[in-house]
Order: C-alpha cells, then structure tokens, then sequence
C-alpha cells in the first residue's frame, strides 16, 4: 500500500537525513518517554485521523493499514535501533510529529488515489 510507494522511500530518506537529531542527544531531567513510545503515539494518532476521516474503508483495508503501520514501526525500529529506547527530547519529538503527519500524507495519497 505505502511502503512500497517511492513517497514512502523519500520519508525514510528524510528521516536518515535528520539522524543526527537523535544522535548523543540530551534528554530532559524528568523524561518518561521513550523515542519508541513517541514514535507508536504519534503513528497510531495519525493512523486513527486517517481511518476516522475515511469512513469507506473496509475492514480489509483498515486491516492493510495496520499491517504497513507495523511494517513501518519495524523499518524504524531497524533505523533507529541504537536509540529507540533512549527517552525522547523535544527536539526529537517535534521532528516524530512532522514524522507521523508526513505518513498520515502518504495514506491519504494512496487512499485517494485508489
């Protein structure tokens, strides 16, 4: 569905082009959030926008969507896996945000255009 769109290669690429955010990072005091949990927050917040906004999908595709959502969560755990359970800064978490609303896009692409 988007993960084997080259929307969804140019993400990735974006996302290797700001490794160095997470990188000898300086996490906050008192952080309770991991990169990891901010990462599946943020995703799953998009991934209910985007079947809550598409009332017409069918179980099937609502099935897909979760199954590229676990595909995508394993592609940034692959990536980012020397940092994922380091707690989250709000540099990073801004940037998982942006992350998040860019898959959403993708989704939303494919979703239309079918």
């Amino acid at each position: 569905m988007v993960t084997d769109t080259e929307g969804y290669i140019q993400i990735i690429e974006y996302l290797t082009e700001h490794l160095s955010l997470f990188e000898n990072s300086i996490a906050p005091e008192h952080a309770s959030e991991t990169v990891m949990s901010a990462i599946e927050v943020e995703l799953c917040g998009q991934i209910i926008n985007v079947c809550s906004q598409n009332k017409n999908l069918t179980f099937n595709q609502r099935n897909a969507i979760i199954r590229e959502v676990d595909a995508i969560v394993y592609d940034l755990e692959e990536i980012l896996s020397g940092v994922i359970n380091n707690p989250v800064n709000d540099e990073q978490l801004a940037f998982i945000r942006e992350f998040a609303s860019l898959i959403k896009n993708l989704f939303d692409s494919v979703i239309h255009n079918d």
